[in-house]
């Protein structure tokens, strides 16, 4: 089905487009009273990312509601865990927390892996085929995948944590075993790509969330080279690569087969530009708590963030939209891109 609104996928194949496409990264949550009436009737998150057709719904909400360009389809980074074997909880006011983490070699062998892994996934696949459905052709289809180091260091530590030490001390006392589970995981998140490409998804994005909290010399062992591999195995569709904190690494991610690299806030744009080079289309990177601001002043920070990047950007905030911000900036962002036009068109 040829899409109505493909500004997304003619930016990341670096085309001449008219305006930046925008989207938001958790632009499908708390920010919308739809999203928190519908969780409110349910058990819990899981819940809703595991019933094909309520995260089909919750996908397309802020499509209807703020008028986006793309639709990225809901679901948590930590599914491809679970169905490895190591299940996950998702506590109200906490966050993730596994009740059982890898410990050893034992702990690694015991995990499923590749397509037998990515196979326990048929309910994310539903989602998307559902979430196709219910666009009809609207925009595309976003699907997403965390990076190998940011789901291995949530199987070490088994929650969140501000410094993972837990999973950085496994990296230097268990080198060998941690490349071990990190190639486990990459054969599974290519798989699980694969497979969403396969039932609907137009663009695929990588999460590497905990990437800032690696020195420069521990990323480029422990998780470039994964991420690497994932570029080369994904060739159906474009590809994003987002690392928050990964400054250090935007030279590496330049010479990856992705098309998109996404930038969080502190990373000026031109800087970014000059470290990646002038293949990529980059994505970001207003900060997040700008949008606690005024409509009218959301509408002015974002002009001045579009014009920073000149070209060649998807708009985005450069982490996820806060569950408190305030629909109307949000909404406010939105617009301002869509009326921002490129001055050679």
């Amino acid at each position: 089905m040829a899409l109505k609104n493909d500004l997304l996928l003619r930016t990341a194949k670096g085309e001449s487009v008219e305006r930046p496409p925008v989207w938001l990264m958790r632009q499908a949550g708390r920010i919308l009273p739809q999203y928190r009436a519908l969780r409110a009737s349910l058990s819990g998150f899981k819940e809703l990312v595991e019933t094909p057709h309520l995260a089909a719904e919750v996908t397309v909400q802020p499509v209807d509601e703020l008028g986006v360009d793309a639709a990225i389809i809901f679901s948590d980074i930590l599914v491809i865990p679970e169905a490895m074997g190591l299940p996950y909880e998702m506590v109200e006011k906490r966050g993730p927390l596994f009740p059982e983490t890898i410990k050893s070699g034992a702990d690694i062998k015991r995990l499923l892996s590749g397509a037998d892994a990515a196979n326990e996934l048929g309910y994310v696949y539903d989602a998307l085929q559902e979430t196709t459905k219910l666009l009809d052709g609207r925009i595309p289809l976003i699907g997403f995948s965390g990076a190998p180091w940011t789901l291995f260091a949530y199987m070490l530590e088994g929650s969140g944590s501000k410094t993972f030490s837990k999973a950085k001390r496994f990296l230097y006392i268990e080198e060998k075993l941690a490349h071990q589970l990190l190639e486990k995981l990459t054969e599974t998140i290519i798989a699980y790509l694969k497979e969403k490409i396969k039932n609907g998804a137009d663009l695929v994005q990588i999460f590497d969330s905990w990437a800032g909290i690696l020195s420069p010399a521990s990323y480029k062992r422990f998780s470039a080279p994964y991420i690497k591999a994932i570029c080369e195995a994904i060739d159906e569709v474009p590809i994003t690569v987002f690392a928050k904190g990964a400054w250090f690494a935007l030279e590496e991610f330049g010479k990856m087969d992705c098309n998109v690299i996404g930038l969080d806030w502190t990373i000026v744009p031109s800087e970014g530009r000059q470290r990646v080079g002038t293949d990529k289309v980059l994505q970001g990177n207003l900060d997040p708590c700008a949008l606690y601001s005024a409509p009218e002043k959301v509408a002015q920070l974002t002009e001045q963030m579009l014009n920073t990047f000149g070209g060649r950007h998807i708009a985005n905030l450069g982490h996820g939209v806060y569950p408190d911000t305030p629909l109307d900036s949000v909404k406010a962002f939105v617009h301002a891109v869509q009326a921002h036009r490129y001055k050679n068109n």
